[in-house]
């Protein structure tokens, strides 16, 4: 490496002076409020109190320091959960975009319900997907095949309630009524409701996780909404049934 004129040895040039420093603080004394960060690093003197008539007054400088590199820190961890939160939405909603896109590219009903039934476990990243049927004498009759439950008449608003769509439940036993010989995985589920054609059968999508917690009440919803409207359109679709 060739060395520069005015440092005929080569070292690398020296950093400002203290004196420098001090003198460019002093010239701009908002710099710490422009750059927070060097708060955390840097290390103020502890102010001492002579003997006399002010002896005994609290130092509140190193409280407010000690404070605002709380503050900091609070800051920091709130950012890498957001940070944390915002890829686990964006990996979760290309989850559902996969299997949204797979349910519109069944060949025939009876790929649908496969597609449902085995496919979208492996696509949500979950151990079960069940399809519930309650049969209400509507004119379509309930298909019977492996991932399909059927439940007994009132089933599905004893469970969501009536007008509610989407349960989360973090904690829970596998119901063999929703999930059959899989119940045993079940530690967290979350029940979707179908809302298909009055000349359907009342349905509901069941997913379960042998995790706990894996669904749980502070989750949003909106996906897995989205992803049971786009089931509702597929069947109707197939089975050329009115809204």
């Amino acid at each position: 490496m060739a060395r520069s004129p005015s440092d005929p040895s080569g070292a690398a040039p020296a950093g400002p002076s203290a004196q420098a420093v001090a003198a460019y603080l002093r010239a701009h004394p908002n710099f710490l409020l422009e750059h927070p960060d060097l708060v955390h690093i840097l290390t103020p003197p502890a102010r001492t109190t002579e003997p006399g008539p002010g002896a005994g007054v609290v130092d509140m400088q190193q409280f407010m320091l000690k404070r605002l590199q709380g503050e900091i820190d609070r800051l920091k961890r709130d950012q890498r959960e957001l940070v944390q939160t915002g890829r686990s939405n964006l990996a979760i909603q290309t989850r559902v975009h996969a299997a949204s896109l797979a349910l519109l590219g069944a060949s025939t009903f009876e790929h649908l319900i496969q597609i449902v039934t085995t496919d979208l476990a492996v696509l949500l990243d979950v151990d079960v997907v069940m399809l519930c049927v309650e049969p209400n004498g509507a004119s379509v009759p309930v298909v019977r095949t492996a991932g399909v439950q059927v439940l007994a008449a009132g089933t599905v608003d004893r469970l969501l309630g009536e007008g509610r769509d989407v349960m989360l439940r973090p904690d829970v036993m596998g119901d063999p009524a929703l999930f059959g010989a899989a119940a045993d995985l079940v530690r967290s589920d979350a029940l979707i409701r179908l809302r298909v054609s009055p000349k359907a059968p009342v349905g509901m999508l069941a997913f379960g996780s042998r995790r706990d917690g894996a669904f749980h009440q502070s989750q949003g919803t909106e996906l897995l909404s989205y992803l049971a409207r786009v089931l509702e359109s597929c069947v109707r679709a197939w089975l050329d049934l009115p809204i």
